[in-house]
């Protein structure tokens, strides 16, 4: 396994939008195991194929208190569920240090291909629904903050570049 360069506000690169697994290969289930390794070392809960420079549609995640219980989605479609909507602050490695409230949908179902390539669906309610839509947003190019103001965007921006600039002096 290998750890990956997540990819940080600005990056253009963060913007793509992934394509869909055609086949689950070893080739996948490698871009799997090395951004599992790369999420868990990162010590966040979920990550998008878009954040390490993956072009195709992977998801993992792990919401467990242990974080031994991964997950894994490739070409993930969600459908909300019949229910409210919830406030939650996120947070995103792609974005480190900052954390916004969000309103999403609080019950969503899940359809994807596992690490064998099989079909499943599961219901997702809390911090994996959350985190489901957060990390699906990536593989289509949207970050969080870009539900923010564009001032309050820039400012986040300007800040991440300031760390960088300060992290290689």
């Amino acid at each position: 396994m290998a750890l990956l360069e997540i990819l940080q506000f600005p990056d253009p690169r963060l913007r793509n939008k992934a394509t869909p697994v055609t086949e689950v290969n070893d080739t996948v289930r490698q871009h799997v195991d090395n951004m599992l390794e790369t999420m868990y070392k990162a010590q966040g809960v979920g990550l998008a194929s878009t954040q390490v420079d993956i072009d195709q549609r992977i998801v993992v995640i792990d919401v467990s208190e242990e974080g031994d219980d991964p997950l894994v989605f490739i070409n993930p479609k969600i459908t909300p569920l019949e229910g409210p909507t919830s406030e939650m602050a996120e947070g995103c490695l792609s974005v480190p240090g900052f954390y916004e409230p969000l309103g999403r949908p609080e019950n969503v179902r899940v359809t994807a291909l596992d690490r064998d390539g099989e079909e499943f669906s599961m219901d997702c309610d809390g911090l994996l629904s959350v985190c489901i839509q957060h990390e699906c947003d990536h593989l289509d190019g949207k970050l969080f903050i870009d539900t923010l103001s564009s001032l309050k965007r820039t400012r986040i921006r300007k800040k991440l570049e300031k760390n960088r600039r300060l992290a290689t002096a």
